[in-house]
Protein backbone atom coordinates (compact mmCIF):
# COMPACT_ATOMS: atom_id res chain seq x y z
CA UNK A 1 0.00 0.00 0.00
CA UNK A 2 1.45 3.36 -1.07
CA UNK A 3 1.05 6.82 0.41
CA UNK A 4 -2.14 8.59 -0.67
CA UNK A 5 -0.99 12.22 -0.76
CA UNK A 6 -4.41 13.89 -0.46
CA UNK A 7 -5.56 11.53 2.29
CA UNK A 8 -2.43 12.04 4.36
CA UNK A 9 -2.46 15.82 3.93
CA UNK A 10 -6.02 15.84 5.31
CA UNK A 11 -5.35 13.31 8.09
CA UNK A 12 -8.05 13.83 10.76
CA UNK A 13 -6.19 14.45 14.01
CA UNK A 14 -8.31 14.88 17.11
CA UNK A 15 -7.36 17.42 19.76
CA UNK A 16 -5.36 15.79 22.56
CA UNK A 17 -6.25 17.07 26.03
CA UNK A 18 -3.32 16.24 28.28
CA UNK A 19 -3.08 16.81 32.02
CA UNK A 20 0.49 16.45 33.23
CA UNK A 21 1.73 16.51 36.80
CA UNK A 22 5.01 17.21 38.53
CA UNK A 23 5.60 13.47 38.44
CA UNK A 24 5.40 13.53 34.62
CA UNK A 25 7.85 16.43 34.47
CA UNK A 26 10.30 14.58 36.70
CA UNK A 27 9.86 11.34 34.71
CA UNK A 28 10.66 13.19 31.48
CA UNK A 29 13.88 14.59 32.97
CA UNK A 30 14.83 11.14 34.28
CA UNK A 31 14.20 9.77 30.77
CA UNK A 32 16.61 12.33 29.35
CA UNK A 33 19.14 11.01 31.87
CA UNK A 34 19.20 13.64 34.59
CA UNK A 35 19.55 12.50 38.18
CA UNK A 36 22.21 9.85 37.67
CA UNK A 37 24.31 11.81 40.16
CA UNK A 38 21.82 12.60 42.96
CA UNK A 39 24.27 15.08 44.52
CA UNK A 40 24.31 17.29 41.39
CA UNK A 41 22.14 20.24 42.44
CA UNK A 42 21.91 21.51 38.86
CA UNK A 43 20.16 18.28 37.81
CA UNK A 44 18.21 17.77 41.02
CA UNK A 45 15.95 20.78 40.43
CA UNK A 46 14.53 19.02 37.35
CA UNK A 47 13.89 15.63 39.00
CA UNK A 48 12.83 16.55 42.57
CA UNK A 49 9.55 18.19 43.54
CA UNK A 50 11.13 20.85 45.78
CA UNK A 51 11.32 24.03 43.65
CA UNK A 52 10.78 21.87 40.54
CA UNK A 53 11.38 23.41 37.11
CA UNK A 54 10.69 21.91 33.69
CA UNK A 55 13.26 21.38 30.98
CA UNK A 56 12.66 23.66 27.97
CA UNK A 57 12.16 20.61 25.73
CA UNK A 58 9.29 19.16 27.82
CA UNK A 59 6.62 20.24 25.26
CA UNK A 60 7.80 17.52 22.87
CA UNK A 61 5.84 15.05 25.02
CA UNK A 62 2.79 17.27 25.68
CA UNK A 63 -0.37 16.81 23.62
CA UNK A 64 1.40 14.11 21.59
CA UNK A 65 -0.97 12.35 19.12
CA UNK A 66 0.75 8.99 19.54
CA UNK A 67 2.11 6.63 16.89
CA UNK A 68 -0.44 7.70 14.29
CA UNK A 69 1.81 6.69 11.37
CA UNK A 70 1.35 3.08 12.47
CA UNK A 71 -2.25 3.20 11.21
CA UNK A 72 -2.39 0.97 8.07
CA UNK A 73 -4.56 3.59 6.36
CA UNK A 74 -1.52 5.92 6.10
CA UNK A 75 0.10 3.52 3.63
CA UNK A 76 3.45 3.90 5.42
CA UNK A 77 5.90 1.17 6.36
CA UNK A 78 6.12 2.36 9.95
CA UNK A 79 8.88 -0.11 10.92
CA UNK A 80 11.35 1.73 8.70
CA UNK A 81 10.47 5.34 9.50
CA UNK A 82 12.86 7.53 11.52
CA UNK A 83 12.65 11.00 13.01
CA UNK A 84 14.36 13.40 10.61
CA UNK A 85 14.09 16.88 12.16
CA UNK A 86 12.58 18.55 15.20
CA UNK A 87 11.76 22.16 15.91
CA UNK A 88 10.37 23.82 19.03
CA UNK A 89 9.41 27.43 19.69
CA UNK A 90 8.43 28.39 23.22
CA UNK A 91 5.94 31.24 23.52
CA UNK A 92 6.17 31.30 27.32
CA UNK A 93 8.07 29.37 30.01
CA UNK A 94 6.92 25.78 30.52
CA UNK A 95 5.15 25.22 33.86
CA UNK A 96 6.07 22.01 35.72
CA UNK A 97 2.41 20.91 35.80
CA UNK A 98 -0.83 21.83 34.07
CA UNK A 99 -3.33 20.85 31.40
CA UNK A 100 -2.75 21.45 27.71
CA UNK A 101 -4.42 20.83 24.36
CA UNK A 102 -2.29 19.51 21.51
CA UNK A 103 -3.39 20.14 17.91
CA UNK A 104 -1.48 18.39 15.13
CA UNK A 105 -1.67 18.76 11.35
CA UNK A 106 0.30 17.57 8.34
CA UNK A 107 1.87 20.58 6.63
CA UNK A 108 3.70 18.90 3.74
CA UNK A 109 4.77 15.65 2.11
CA UNK A 110 7.82 15.27 -0.15
CA UNK A 111 8.42 12.31 -2.45
CA UNK A 112 12.18 11.80 -2.74
CA UNK A 113 11.69 9.14 -5.40
CA UNK A 114 11.71 5.32 -5.69
CA UNK A 115 14.16 3.81 -3.23
CA UNK A 116 14.85 7.23 -1.66
CA UNK A 117 11.95 7.52 0.76
CA UNK A 118 9.52 10.30 1.63
CA UNK A 119 9.38 13.21 4.08
CA UNK A 120 6.31 14.06 6.13
CA UNK A 121 6.18 17.50 7.77
CA UNK A 122 3.88 18.05 10.74
CA UNK A 123 3.13 20.90 13.12
CA UNK A 124 1.73 20.67 16.65
CA UNK A 125 0.54 23.58 18.73
CA UNK A 126 0.36 23.15 22.50
CA UNK A 127 -2.10 25.47 24.25
CA UNK A 128 -2.90 26.00 27.91
CA UNK A 129 -6.30 24.36 28.35
CA UNK A 130 -7.59 26.92 30.87
CA UNK A 131 -6.59 30.17 29.15
CA UNK A 132 -6.24 29.06 25.54
CA UNK A 133 -2.85 30.78 25.39
CA UNK A 134 -0.22 29.26 23.10
CA UNK A 135 2.54 27.56 25.08
CA UNK A 136 4.65 26.04 22.29
CA UNK A 137 4.74 25.31 18.57
CA UNK A 138 6.50 22.14 17.44
CA UNK A 139 7.52 21.14 13.94
CA UNK A 140 8.67 17.69 12.96
CA UNK A 141 9.99 15.90 9.89
CA UNK A 142 9.54 12.14 9.61
CA UNK A 143 11.74 10.28 7.12
CA UNK A 144 9.80 7.33 5.73
CA UNK A 145 12.67 5.30 4.32
CA UNK A 146 10.56 2.76 2.42
CA UNK A 147 7.82 4.98 0.98
CA UNK A 148 9.26 7.02 -1.89
CA UNK A 149 7.96 6.86 -5.44
CA UNK A 150 4.25 7.40 -4.76
CA UNK A 151 3.97 10.25 -7.25
CA UNK A 152 3.94 13.16 -4.82
CA UNK A 153 5.69 16.56 -5.06
CA UNK A 154 9.51 16.60 -4.95
CA UNK A 155 9.65 19.70 -2.75
CA UNK A 156 10.01 22.11 -1.14
CA UNK A 157 12.56 20.63 1.28
CA UNK A 158 13.45 22.48 4.48
CA UNK A 159 16.90 24.08 4.33
CA UNK A 160 19.48 23.08 6.94
CA UNK A 161 21.10 25.59 9.30
CA UNK A 162 24.82 25.96 8.57
CA UNK A 163 27.19 25.61 11.50
CA UNK A 164 30.09 28.07 12.00
CA UNK A 165 33.41 27.04 10.47
CA UNK A 166 35.47 27.44 13.63
CA UNK A 167 36.12 25.58 16.84
CA UNK A 168 33.10 25.30 19.13
CA UNK A 169 32.84 27.52 22.21
CA UNK A 170 31.64 24.72 24.49
CA UNK A 171 31.65 20.93 24.53
CA UNK A 172 29.34 19.21 27.02
CA UNK A 173 29.61 15.43 27.55
CA UNK A 174 26.62 13.45 28.77
CA UNK A 175 26.74 9.70 29.43
CA UNK A 176 23.47 7.94 28.60
CA UNK A 177 22.43 4.84 30.51
CA UNK A 178 21.80 1.37 28.95
CA UNK A 179 18.16 1.58 30.10
CA UNK A 180 17.67 5.13 28.76
CA UNK A 181 15.19 4.26 25.99
CA UNK A 182 13.08 2.11 28.32
CA UNK A 183 12.73 5.04 30.72
CA UNK A 184 12.20 7.74 28.08
CA UNK A 185 9.38 5.80 26.38
CA UNK A 186 7.31 6.10 29.59
CA UNK A 187 6.76 9.76 28.66
CA UNK A 188 4.55 8.63 25.77
CA UNK A 189 6.56 7.46 22.75
CA UNK A 190 5.97 3.69 22.77
CA UNK A 191 7.46 2.87 19.35
CA UNK A 192 8.77 -0.70 19.83
CA UNK A 193 11.87 0.25 17.82
CA UNK A 194 13.21 1.57 21.13
CA UNK A 195 12.42 -1.54 23.17
CA UNK A 196 12.19 -4.74 21.10
CA UNK A 197 15.43 -6.18 19.65
CA UNK A 198 13.49 -7.98 16.89
CA UNK A 199 11.81 -4.76 15.73
CA UNK A 200 15.15 -2.93 15.79
CA UNK A 201 16.76 -5.65 13.64
CA UNK A 202 13.85 -5.49 11.19
CA UNK A 203 14.57 -1.77 10.87
CA UNK A 204 18.26 -2.56 10.15
CA UNK A 205 19.61 -1.53 13.57
CA UNK A 206 21.80 -3.86 15.61
CA UNK A 207 19.73 -3.27 18.75
CA UNK A 208 17.03 -0.87 20.05
CA UNK A 209 18.01 2.75 19.58
CA UNK A 210 17.46 5.77 21.80
CA UNK A 211 14.60 8.07 20.87
CA UNK A 212 15.81 10.97 18.78
CA UNK A 213 13.84 13.27 21.06
CA UNK A 214 15.79 11.97 24.05
CA UNK A 215 19.03 13.01 22.33
CA UNK A 216 17.33 16.30 21.48
CA UNK A 217 16.54 16.77 25.18
CA UNK A 218 20.15 16.07 26.08
CA UNK A 219 21.28 18.82 23.70
CA UNK A 220 18.65 21.16 25.17
CA UNK A 221 20.01 20.41 28.62
CA UNK A 222 23.58 21.10 27.47
CA UNK A 223 22.54 24.48 26.03
CA UNK A 224 20.57 25.38 29.15
CA UNK A 225 23.53 24.63 31.41
CA UNK A 226 26.42 25.98 29.35
CA UNK A 227 24.82 29.05 27.78
CA UNK A 228 21.80 29.98 29.91
CA UNK A 229 23.24 29.60 33.40
CA UNK A 230 20.84 26.74 34.10
CA UNK A 231 17.72 28.87 33.42
CA UNK A 232 15.33 26.99 31.08
CA UNK A 233 13.22 30.13 30.63
CA UNK A 234 16.13 31.69 28.70
CA UNK A 235 15.58 29.29 25.78
CA UNK A 236 13.16 30.46 23.07
CA UNK A 237 13.61 27.87 20.32
CA UNK A 238 15.58 24.74 19.44
CA UNK A 239 15.74 23.24 15.94
CA UNK A 240 17.85 20.29 14.85
CA UNK A 241 18.35 17.56 12.24
CA UNK A 242 18.76 13.92 13.32
CA UNK A 243 21.71 12.47 11.42
CA UNK A 244 22.41 9.07 13.04
CA UNK A 245 20.93 6.86 15.77
CA UNK A 246 22.20 6.74 19.34
CA UNK A 247 22.50 3.44 21.18
CA UNK A 248 21.63 3.60 24.89
CA UNK A 249 24.83 3.63 26.94
CA UNK A 250 26.77 5.88 24.58
CA UNK A 251 28.24 9.25 25.61
CA UNK A 252 26.86 12.28 23.80
CA UNK A 253 29.07 15.33 23.32
CA UNK A 254 27.15 18.50 22.44
CA UNK A 255 29.33 21.04 20.63
CA UNK A 256 28.04 24.61 20.95
CA UNK A 257 28.77 27.89 19.12
CA UNK A 258 27.49 31.20 20.50
CA UNK A 259 26.77 34.18 18.24
CA UNK A 260 24.73 36.70 20.21
CA UNK A 261 21.29 35.27 20.86
CA UNK A 262 21.75 32.52 18.27
CA UNK A 263 23.30 29.26 19.43
CA UNK A 264 24.47 26.71 16.85
CA UNK A 265 25.09 23.13 17.93
CA UNK A 266 25.59 19.52 16.98
CA UNK A 267 26.00 16.32 19.01
CA UNK A 268 28.34 13.39 18.58
CA UNK A 269 28.32 9.82 19.92
CA UNK A 270 31.88 9.74 21.25
CA UNK A 271 32.40 5.98 21.22
CA UNK A 272 31.69 5.72 17.48
CA UNK A 273 32.85 9.26 16.65
CA UNK A 274 29.68 9.88 14.66
CA UNK A 275 27.50 13.00 14.49
CA UNK A 276 24.00 12.12 15.72
CA UNK A 277 22.47 15.62 15.77
CA UNK A 278 23.46 18.16 13.17
CA UNK A 279 22.66 21.67 11.90
CA UNK A 280 21.27 22.65 15.29
CA UNK A 281 20.04 26.19 15.90
CA UNK A 282 18.66 27.63 19.14
CA UNK A 283 17.51 31.14 19.99
CA UNK A 284 17.75 32.78 23.40
CA UNK A 285 15.29 35.27 24.83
Amino acid sequence: MAINYDKLMAWPFEDVRHRYTQRDTMLYALGIGLGVDPTDEAQLRFVYEKNLVALPTLPVVLGYPGMWLKDPATGIDWVRLVHGEQGLRLHRPVPPEGEVIGRTRVTGIVDKGPGKGALIYTERTVLDAASGKLLATLTSTTFCRADGGFGGPAGPVKAAHELPERASDHGVDFATQPCAALVYRLSGDYNPLHAEPAVARAASFERPILHGLATYGIAGWAITQSVCGGDPAAVQSIDVRFSAPVYPGETIRTEIWIEGKVVSFRARAIERDIVVLNNGRAELR
